[in-house]
């Protein structure tokens, strides 16, 4: 399969939307630097030791959003790895870049709802319920085709694990 070519601002915040062990957290390591990448996950972890630990998720939200607003004041290209399939979640990142007229972007990994399940049961570290994957699932279904309508500057939905293993990303001058 050819690589798809996602380009990107070199100063852009980049949401990366997708359920639950979508890939989410896979794709942003290989394709942009960890100073880059803000991770929910990473956030709850450094609060209490706990990345699985949904019940601090507001606090861990604080610390991204805080850490999104320096970073897009100074510049620097930031990747927000969180599921963000619901409308508030999106809207929040969007209202962050427009307060510092940054280019925005959503790359939505979008494989098919049984690979999701598949790789959540595969995950050892991870106790997510079935039902909150095909929650999630449905709640992007539910959006994907407003991102744009939304604000997104740039929208990319890969829809199958051979688009997602063959990305390309591209960083292009403002």
């Amino acid at each position: 399969m050819d690589k798809f070519t996602i380009e990107i601002p070199e100063f852009c915040l980049v949401a990366l939307v997708g359920a639950t062990s979508a890939g989410k957290s896979s794709f942003a390591k290989k394709h942009f630097k960890p100073t880059e990448i803000l991770s929910s996950d990473f956030f709850r972890a450094m609060i209490c030791d706990d990345e699985n630990e949904q019940s601090i998720s507001s606090d861990a939200f604080d610390l991204l959003y805080n850490a999104l607003n320096k970073r897009l004041k100074n510049r620097k290209l930031t990747i927000v790895d969180a599921t963000s399939v619901q409308q508030s979640a999106r809207t929040k990142l969007l209202d962050i870049a427009k307060q510092h007229n940054a280019p925005t972007a959503a790359i939505v990994l979008n494989p098919p709802e049984e690979v999701l399940h598949q790789r959540n049961q595969a995950r050892p570290d991870r106790d997510i319920p079935d039902n909150v994957v095909s929650e999630h699932y449905c709640e992007l279904m539910q959006s994907i085709e407003n991102l744009k309508g939304e604000g997104f500057g740039f929208v990319y939905i890969l829809n199958s694990l051979e688009q997602i293993d063959n990305v390309q990303i591209v960083r292009t001058a403002l």
